[in-house]
């Protein structure tokens, strides 16, 4: 099988997949957890806010006990923040024109409620290593329905679908920006150069991720802030330039997004179609990858990081992802750039060309760089908990870890749209597993934010023990003396309240 017959098979799996099965389900399923939690990803923005300053509790030596809100927030961020968001909203725009960033709009909002919940499942139901947590939908998978091979399927399939496809996809478009911005310098055979930068990925990479999560940690929450804020500021250069083609940019947006007279051509259902898989791909919302590492925050009650979380979606898509569609619509308004194949990064990489002449391509390879090297990592955490579920041991983390370097360097040799569709196919597999598995576990999720919400009226910092829900089975870091650091005030060491009682008066 030639690469084109490969490419076309995986091509048509994809939209197949997407289409009867993949759309449906996280459209349902984001409706539905919306409904169940009315609207949670509306009503407590300002929290969200809040959740993501809490501190991690520190041990007698003055070591943190775990990661922090703010550090899983950023290497969640890390993870999202990547080529979704440059090549994947390029690729939408141009398969299902501006309407598709409308509806990627609509269903970040929707899907942000099953980020909610899988994150918050996931700190329930994390269990202790070492100096840390760990914790994700194979663990909720065990303890929360009780099937511990249930919960190995889940692994072994989100470390081949996710830590090590997604991974070399990263890899694969760090290379493409590069080359891309070499040849606006005048380099004519940029081969030498892709195996340059393959060698020198897995070097670094190789270098952080044995370093273990820790590692991984410090250095998205130093890269992350940075290379987001560089990549908004280009773009609000970008559309300052263009001032007065914005009411023509949101014009597009909103008009073609509701062009129903073209639902008879399929134009519609490719826009939406779009619109979600390219949008889902880079917020990862109800894709089971953010538990992974939501479950490692040392905080004071679950829903604090289902809440932290659900921010993560809304910088993703309606930041991030909005700069990248307006950067494009600025400067491209006649869309011809839709007539091509395969359009992806280099759509971008071109319009920052057009504004800024060849520093806007170099730029464009440097903040990819960040951007997709950072994901790497963050898809490295993702993998480590999986592998750590079915194996416990310091060497099997190891073994992954080499394995994934050796991932970076195939991906980055591999062709581009290859990459893509490999990526499209393992997505759509994990997403409708996870999504199956927070539907069914949904209900405790929302009495946890019932219990969050209590103690809010009450003028409290929310703080959850195991005993204000002894019918939840296998819980097993939420006792009194876990949750002792995080009280505003020591728990009375003889008192006739119940541990229940004494959760909601621990100011």
């Amino acid at each position: 099988m030639t690469n084109d017959d490969l490419l076309s098979t995986i091509s048509l799996i994809e939209d197949s997949a997407w289409t009867w099965l993949g759309i449906p389900v996280i459209v349902f399923v984001g409706l539905y957890l919306g409904f169940r939690t009315r609207l949670v990803q509306l009503r407590h923005i300002p929290d969200m806010f809040r959740a993501i300053t809490d501190k991690a509790t520190s041990d007698e030596n003055g070591r943190t006990r775990s990661l922090s809100a703010f550090q899983t927030f950023t290497i969640t961020a890390s993870a999202r923040v990547g080529t979704g968001n440059i090549a994947g909203v390029a690729g939408a725009i141009a398969l299902g024109g501006p309407g598709a960033v409308f509806w990627m709009w609509l269903m970040a909002i929707f899907t942000s409620a099953a980020s909610f919940v899988e994150s918050t499942l996931a700190q329930l139901y994390k269990v202790r290593r070492f100096d840390t947590f760990k914790g994700g939908p194979a663990y909720y998978i065990e303890r929360g329905l009780g099937t511990r091979s249930g919960g190995i399927v889940f692994a072994l399939i989100f470390i081949f679908c996710f830590a090590l496809s997604f991974t070399s996809l990263q890899s694969n478009t760090i290379v493409d920006a590069a080359t891309g911005a070499a040849t606006e310098l005048g380099m004519d055979d940029t081969t030498s150069l892709v195996w340059i930068l393959a060698v020198v990925l897995t070097g670094l990479t190789g270098l952080v991720v044995l370093a273990g999560l820790r590692r991984v940690a410090q250095v998205t929450q130093r890269v992350v802030p940075i290379m987001a804020m560089t990549y908004i500021l280009l773009g609000l250069v970008v559309v300052a330039f263009n001032i007065e083609a914005i009411p023509a940019v949101f014009g597009m947006i909103f008009g073609e997004a509701f062009n129903f007279t073209s639902a008879a051509g399929g134009a519609l259902g490719a826009m939406i179609s779009a619109g979600v898989q390219r949008g889902m791909f880079s917020n990862e919302a109800g894709m089971g990858s953010v538990p992974n590492v939501a479950a490692t925050a040392d905080v004071s009650h679950p829903v604090k990081q289902g809440l932290v979380q659900t921010l993560g979606v809304y910088l993703d898509t309606l930041v991030i992802c909005s700069v990248t569609a307006f950067i494009i619509l600025v400067t491209f308004p006649d869309q011809a750039f839709r007539a091509e194949t395969n359009v992806g990064g280099e759509l971008t990489q071109a319009a920052l060309t057009a504004n800024f002449g060849a520093f806007g391509a170099i730029a464009l390879a440097v903040i990819i760089l960040l951007l997709a090297f950072t994901s790497i990592l963050g898809n490295y955490s993702y993998g480590e908990m999986n592998v750590l579920f079915i194996s416990n041991s310091e060497k099997s983390r190891k073994i992954y870890a080499v394995a994934l370097t050796g991932v970076v360097f195939l991906g980055a040799i591999i062709p581009v749209d290859l990459a893509w569709a490999i990526a499209g196919v393992t997505m759509v597999i994990i997403a409708l597993y996870n999504l199956v598995v927070i539907t069914l576990l949904g209900g405790t999720a929302v009495r946890l934010l019932k219990h969050y919400e209590a103690q809010k009226r009450q003028g409290l910092d929310p703080l959850f023990l195991a005993s204000d829900m002894p019918d939840l089975r296998n819980i097993e870091c939420w006792t009194e003396a876990d949750m002792a650091d995080h009280r505003t005030e020591p728990a009375p060491a003889t008192s006739p309240e119940s541990e229940s009682e004494r959760a909601h008066t621990h100011r």
